[in-house]
């Protein structure tokens, strides 16, 4: 006598498995599958759509952006040359604010209070102070200083620059443009090192390997991943904001630019034509960044 309520299974009234995976895919081939439906994006897309095509067709058949003026002026050698100018200050401001951001930001992560307090006084000042005035402040430095001397500190100087012929517009736009973004750079690379694993400098250190090397060859590479975009950002917007040193009467693009319409007053098409350049090396840029971190992300990315 069975000790259980379990009813007893017939052996023989057993399904076979292969029979119950072919009903239920029966049963699931019945079943009609009906595709989610968007109505909502389709209506953004065709509102888009129409809102881009009116605005193309207004920049073609619209007589105001004066593309034959645009056409004449885009490779007129003053713009050209004022293209020029706008390289060279973003190429010098990148170079020397990137090289002294890199010491700021060793600075800030360093053991010495003094040398962090100081790195961290310069970076608060410069983010602080509106670049136009720090551009204004030094291209008025002889105001201040007539000559500046080399020496003994607080004793007989042996050489002397006069201030004057020493710094001029272009010199005190690159130095506005570096000195401010110097403060911008030394945050990102010190996010960028901060971000690597404090356990692989451990263990090179454990290997005996020099400290100048574990950061050559084990942080900064690791780091550039995570600097790089933002350092691209940067570069990008220093390219852009390279505009303001208009205000010294450097003949950088948009100060040419305002010349020219100042002259013929088309002041549509020659914007058209500071736009256009300042898309294109702005593409440029960006394409470099591209392949730049490419090279950077080996290993990392599949």
């Amino acid at each position: 006598m069975s000790l259980t309520s379990d009813p007893t299974v017939d052996p023989e009234a057993r399904t076979d498995p292969g029979e119950e995976a072919a009903v239920r895919d029966h049963d699931y081939a019945a079943l009609k599958v009906v595709p989610l439906r968007h109505p909502w994006r389709w209506v953004a897309v065709a509102a888009t759509a129409v809102l881009l095509a009116q605005f193309l067709n207004g920049l073609v058949t619209n007589p105001g952006w004066e593309w034959d003026v645009f056409a004449r002026f885009i490779t007129a050698e003053a713009i050209l040359h004022a293209v020029w100018v706008t390289i060279q200050l973003t190429f010098y401001g990148t170079v020397t604010g990137f090289a002294l951001g890199i010491v700021l930001a060793f600075m800030r992560l360093s053991d010495s209070p003094f040398l962090r307090g100081v790195s961290y006084a310069y970076i608060w000042a410069f983010r602080s102070i509106p670049l136009i005035v720090q551009l204004l402040f030094w291209f008025n430095l002889a105001y201040l200083y007539k000559e500046l001397e080399f020496g003994i500190p607080f004793g007989p100087g042996f050489v002397s620059f006069d201030t004057m012929s020493l710094v001029g517009a272009m010199s005190a736009a690159v130095l506005g443009l570096a000195l401010h973004q110097a403060a911008y750079a030394a945050e990102i690379v010190r996010g960028g090192v901060l971000a690597v694993d404090g356990g692989q400098l451990e263990a090179a250190a454990a290997l005996g390997i020099p400290r100048l090397r574990q950061l050559r060859r084990i942080v900064l590479p690791q780091a550039m991943r995570s600097i790089l975009p933002n350092a691209a950002n940067e570069i990008i917007s220093l390219f852009k904001g390279t505009s303001i040193v208009s205000v010294m009467a450097i003949g950088e693009l948009f100060y040419q630019v305002q010349v020219v319409y100042g002259r013929n007053g088309r002041v549509v098409p020659l914007l058209m034509v500071a736009t256009a350049w300042y898309i294109l090396l702005t593409t440029l840029l960006s394409v470099l960044q591209h392949y730049v971190e490419r090279h950077y992300a080996k290993g990392a990315v599949r």
